[in-house]
């Protein structure tokens, strides 16, 4: 079936007289196309002839040339344009009638406000379109109007450059909160006490990559931070994990038994004793009543991510975003190679997670590099498979790495593992050691570093 073109009867929103105003304070005041351009563009103009007189003008202004009617005429004549913005007798009637300039604030907003009309109904328009020519999933169109809706308020929602005196006003505290270190907002904890000394915790608005060969257990330490965030006595929030590798039920079980302190293995055959029971059903009901969110679409993109996650944050202290993993995951649009396309979703996942302002915590695959180098087989940087913009969009990029996985004949390496930040955009880098507990897949601080030969991650 041929797509069918949806128009509407009625035209399009406009404000002829606000954008004809602004126009003529343009060529009346000489400072007020600075005033003007750093708000509007030549696409929020409804008239074509609008649009090019905007242009024109811009281009004098970058010549430090002064805006009027002559110079205008002059610019349009040269490039051929003048009659088709009705000659110079229409510039001559832009400023006819101009009200006071201290309204100009007022006529580019009411110029602003019809052009983002205009986009809305454009877009909903494409949208209509799209879902009467059946040739599409509905799935894809809902994430592709998603998607579009969501950058239309994107536009509109950019911040203005902000004074020290308006940021230290915004500040929550004031000035002595800004000014004391202790009364920082902080990043949420980890749980892993070295990590969090070293890095602040994880901060609203960063994306941190968390690389690994298959097997060392990046989903594992990932999920230990979820349980851990997420059933904070302190200050529990909420959790979103999405995982395209793994089930919903298989993640479930991987934390309940790592927080039991029960093996997998026993679990998934059966054969529990009645403490181990126990233990289990008291580390559910912690979990049941924890705000932890699971996800395991296959095939996921990330206005999926996006729309699901604005919707958990309407409802929940959002805390903590977690993707397993970068590779799995799908882009909308053609890609020239799988290196554009995982860059752009690394880009993706930086600017939700500074429109979220939550931290995303996303896992990543590495090359088979490490394995090939003689000797220290630890990853590095140019190791992330299909690395792209990986690096530079990360604020902090950490590797799980454990030696006992190429050396398993050799005892003393046997349950120990490392935690390398190789980058870190606001903080030190370095090799932080942990526990690991392969029965029980669960990361655990060093008793060294807790002050207690018993003491639980939890």
């Amino acid at each position: 079936m041929a797509a069918r073109d949806i128009t509407l009867d009625q035209p399009l929103p406009d404000n002829l007289d606000a954008e004809r105003f602004v126009l003529g304070a343009i060529m009346s005041s000489e400072g007020a196309y600075l005033q003007v351009a750093g708000t509007l563009s030549a696409d929020d103009f409804s008239l074509e002839k609008h649009k090019r007189i905007f242009l024109r003008m811009g281009e004098i202004h970058e010549r430090g040339e002064k805006i009027d009617r002559v110079t205008l005429a002059n610019e349009l004549m040269k490039l051929g344009q003048l009659q088709s913005v009705d000659g110079l007798s229409y510039l001559v009637s832009l400023d006819d009638g101009l009200p006071q300039l201290h309204n100009l604030d007022s006529y580019v907003g009411i110029v602003k406000e019809k052009a983002l009309l205009r986009r809305i109904i454009r877009v909903s328009q494409d949208i209509m379109t799209r879902c009467y020519s059946l040739e599409e999933d509905p799935q894809q169109i809902l994430g592709a109007a998603e998607d579009a809706l969501i950058k239309l308020g994107d536009v509109q929602s950019k911040n203005a450059l902000a004074s020290p005196a308006q940021i230290i006003t915004e500040y929550e505290g004031g000035i002595n909160a800004f000014l004391d270190a202790s009364k920082r907002i902080k990043g949420i904890s980890t749980g892993f006490l070295k990590f969090d000394e070293m890095t602040g915790g994880l901060r609203e608005g960063e994306l941190i990559i968390l690389a690994a060969r298959p097997a060392m257990g990046k989903t594992a330490w990932a999920l230990n931070v979820a349980q851990h965030v997420a059933t904070n006595p302190k200050n529990p929030k909420a959790v979103a994990v999405f995982s395209l590798e793994m089930s919903k039920e298989s993640l479930l079980t991987r934390m309940i038994c790592a927080s039991a302190r029960v093996d997998q293995q026993r679990f998934r055959a059966g054969y529990l004793n009645q403490e181990e029971r126990h233990a289990l059903q008291e580390s559910l009901y912690r979990i049941v009543e924890a705000p932890l969110y699971l996800d395991d679409t296959a095939g996921t993109n990330l206005m999926d991510v996006h729309s699901k996650l604005r919707r958990l944050q309407a409802e929940q202290d959002l805390g903590l975003v977690i993707i397993d993993y970068l590779q799995l995951m799908q882009g909308r649009g053609r890609f020239e190679n799988r290196v554009q396309e995982i860059s752009s979703l690394s880009r993706g996942m930086k600017l939700m997670s500074k429109e979220l302002r939550v931290p995303f915590l996303v896992l990543s695959q590495l090359s088979r590099a490490p394995e090939t180098r003689t000797g220290d087989h630890r990853p590095m940087l140019s190791d992330l498979r299909e690395s792209g913009s990986i690096e530079q969009d990360a604020d902090m990029v950490g590797f799980i790495f454990r030696e006992e996985v190429y050396r398993p004949d050799k005892e003393s390496l046997k349950g120990l593992a490392e935690l390398i930040l190789a980058k870190q955009r606001n903080g030190p880098t370095g090799r932080i050691k942990m526990a690991f507990l392969n029965r029980y897949t669960k990361f655990e601080n060093l008793s060294a570093d807790t002050g207690d030969d018993d003491a639980p991650f939890e």
